[in-house]
């Protein structure tokens, strides 16, 4: 189950999601060749990843933002786009594009300094924007819990989109990273859960003075926690594409 659009348009044209992704990918492709030779790929990892026993000896602290941009896979990074594509227009229309900007990078370093707390002893390479982009889901939720999800359902050979309210998605996403985190040991790798929860909560507690700003509660029952403006309509069957608004 993966969300696949939102009907949410955004109300000025997203340059810095745009260009955050196009960053992504470039430094991607630029070290693609290096999947060919693990010893290689593994070299270029612990000197650009997060390491978390290195930062806990006071040593690479660059790496908490250079890792934001390196992916293990193309599943890895065509996953994170999805998800950053989806959820970064509307909170870059809200918070502006330079908020954005710092807002983006502020929660990748956090959910990055989560991890490292939380396996302070790891010596295994942490990659990925995902606990940057955990921080932008956790700011959606707040400022539009009930804007309209598409997920695609997928069991076996079953494909269905369903349309269910943002706050469910992310509520069952969040759940997800919080339970893993518990039961997954975060000294052993794999999935970096604590950097993903603790991305998602500093993202929330950030946008905060955006939500207060806009009213607070009254913001929500103003458009009862839809966004505040006509939502974007389609036929489910279809994947359009959503333009923006004009002012």
């Amino acid at each position: 189950m993966f969300p696949i659009r939102d009907h949410n348009p955004s109300g000025r044209t997203p340059y810095v999601t745009y260009a955050l992704i196009v960053v992504n990918v470039a430094v991607f492709l630029s070290y693609i060749g290096l999947f060919s030779d693990p010893r290689a790929l593994n070299m270029f990892f612990f000197e650009w990843a997060i390491l978390p026993a290195r930062v806990m000896s006071g040593q690479g602290y660059e790496t908490l933002v250079t890792s934001m941009f390196l992916h293990g896979g193309f599943m890895h990074i065509l996953g994170n786009m999805l998800f950053l594509w989806i959820f970064g227009d509307n909170l870059e229309d809200q918070m502006g594009h330079l908020g954005f900007a710092a807002f983006y990078l502020t929660c990748g370093v956090g959910a990055g300094l989560a991890h490292v707390l939380m396996a302070p002893y790891s010596m295994v390479p942490t990659v990925g924007a995902s606990g940057a982009i955990a921080g932008v889901m956790g700011g959606y939720l707040l400022l539009f819990p009930k804007a309209r999800i598409d997920i695609l359902l997928i069991i076996i050979i079953f494909f269905r989109i369903f349309t269910i309210p943002a706050w469910v998605m992310l509520a069952v996403w969040f759940a997800m990273q919080f339970f893993g985190g518990i039961a997954a040991d975060p000294a052993t790798g794999g999935v970096a859960y604590w950097a993903h929860a603790g991305g998602f909560v500093i993202g929330a507690a950030l946008t905060l003075p955006v939500f207060l700003a806009r009213g607070g509660a009254m913001f929500w029952q103003h458009n009862e926690g839809h966004p505040p403006h006509p939502e974007a309509r389609y036929d489910p069957s279809r994947v359009p594409t959503i333009r923006r608004r004009r002012r």
